[in-house]
């Protein structure tokens, strides 16, 4: 017998084996100062891409004024105790309303974390004899709730319709001799790369056949639709969306999350989902906090058009200089490079150090081995500088990629990496 532990001295994982080289730097990145499009980062004013802050509310003096509120009232303990025992108020109440009437669905419910109330609804959701049918490019919260499920599931290739089809085939039959039901989940915006989920072309299939539609719509609740309802008011078809999830993480740059649906599948979901049943209640400073940031995202349009301007010339831009962005239909920009992780690590230390440009990397196994995905947020709290600027520096960087510099320097970025310098 092996020692448990034998694994993880010999195989450090396909992302834990750079971490001698990137920790610090290009992963556990530290950015600091106030979350706005201008951080800083190892001492140097960067613009910033990687910060999930939508509508920029994340210092808004209004946001900020009402947390602060908030915490001196409330602390940060009340009330005490999961919300089935001791920890419900008229506030959590007041704000599953309020989220319940904002994307059009009859009730809402909170859920303290958006990762774990994913899996946890899942997991409620289904029984062994039902069949799950997802998304191959479903986010690592939907894989780990569809790997709780002890029935059958079944991945379609991302947003194929001839496949997603060719899978509810499969799991009708299936389902017909269980005597389940069929969970079918996407997202409303895929987030590496940003394209929306065929919501519109899905909902079609429930005229041939019977499943439920579940949506993780975190990156279009706030900044997808005509009041921001999502990707399914912009696709014509939230009434159609059987549970929606959205978390407070991204347009309302808060902690939290919560599912919304017919009334009766809350009432459900609420008495069955353990990660809330069994975990203290979503603190009220949280809960007054996005009271606050949904009423702006009610009230001022004036956000989410000034997030679009933005987007529109950062996606624009970087299409009219040739870049390949994929085909992004939401805020979410990803930037398609070719080459290794070595000489990613070089692109990206030459964004930061010599243009003052902070983005995200992403490479395999996240993307196809030869590929560099440099990803990036527009944000409201951009600037059409920032954005002249970022594009400036991009045309340098891929250059130099098509120049082979980065080839040239990856070997030495490694080893600095590797020793902190």
């Amino acid at each position: 017998m092996r020692d448990l532990f034998d694994k993880i001295y010999k195989d450090k994982g396909p992302l834990g084996k750079w971490a001698e080289q990137a920790e610090g730097y290009f992963v556990f990145p530290k950015l600091e100062g106030p979350i706005s499009n201008r951080m800083k980062f190892r001492g140097r004013d960067v613009i910033t891409w990687s910060v999930n802050d939508y509508l920029g509310l994340a210092n808004h003096p209004e946001v900020r004024k009402v947390d602060a509120e908030a915490a001196a009232e409330w602390g940060s303990a009340y009330p005490m105790g999961a919300r089935m025992m001791s920890g419900h108020t008229s506030l959590h109440e007041k704000l599953q309303d309020e989220l319940a009437s904002f994307v059009h669905k009859q009730a809402a419910y909170l859920l303290n974390f958006g990762y774990q109330g994913m899996v946890s609804t899942i997991d409620a959701l289904v029984s062994k004899q039902d069949v799950i049918v997802y998304d191959v490019d479903a986010h690592a919260c939907i894989i780990d709730g569809v790997r709780l499920h002890l029935g059958q599931r079944f991945t379609y290739k991302h947003n194929d319709m001839e496949s997603i089809e060719k899978n509810l085939q499969r799991a009708t039959k299936i389902a017909e001799q269980t005597g389940g039901g069929i969970l079918l989940i996407s997202e409303g915006v895929f987030g590496m790369r940003g394209e929306q989920g065929k919501l519109k072309e899905i909902v079609e299939l429930k005229k041939k056949y019977k499943f439920r539609l579940f949506v993780d719509d975190a990156h279009g609740f706030g900044t997808l639709g005509k009041t921001g309802a999502g990707a399914g008011e912009e696709q014509g078809v939230q009434d159609d969306i059987d549970v929606y999830f959205a978390t407070f993480a991204k347009s309302m740059a808060s902690t939290g999350a919560f599912i919304a649906g017919d009334k009766e599948i809350i009432d459900y979901l609420k008495y069955n989902l353990r990660s809330q049943m069994f975990a203290k209640s979503l603190q009220m400073q949280l809960v007054v906090g996005a009271l606050k940031r949904l009423e702006m995202l009610r009230t001022r349009p004036e956000l989410k058009n000034k997030l679009w301007e933005n987007v529109n010339a950062l996606q624009n831009g970087l299409k009219d200089r040739g870049f390949d962005i994929g085909t992004t239909q939401s805020c979410v920009t990803p930037v398609y490079l070719k080459g290794s992780i070595p000489e990613a690590m070089a692109l990206v230390k030459d964004l930061r150090e010599n243009y003052g440009v902070f983005c995200s990397i992403v490479v395999y196994p996240v993307i196809p081995k030869g590929l560099i995905l440099l990803r990036m947020i527009p944000t409201a709290s951009h600037t059409l500088e920032d954005v002249e600027e970022t594009l400036v520096a991009f045309s340098s960087i891929r250059e130099r990629l098509e120049n082979g510099t980065y080839k040239r320097l990856s070997a030495s970025v490694a080893a600095a990496m590797a020793n902190k310098a």
